[in-house]
């Protein structure tokens, strides 16, 4: 599978619960935090349920 690097660009800050824990189920937490992950379906949901938030480039 194709690997990806997600960004966050946006704070969680007055965001709902389930969207702070799957920030940080996938690795982040703060602004401008980068981390590259195979992506899966499981990770492919994650990243759509917080896609306002981070910022997502194939590598």
């Amino acid at each position: 599978m194709a690997k990806v690097k997600i960004t966050q660009v946006r704070s969680t800050i007055s965001r709902p619960e389930n969207q702070k824990r799957t920030i940080s189920a996938l690795g982040l937490g703060k602004i401008n935090r980068s981390v590259e992950i195979e992506l899966n379906p499981a990770i492919a949901g994650m990243i759509r349920k917080v896609n306002h938030l981070v910022q997502v480039e194939e590598i």
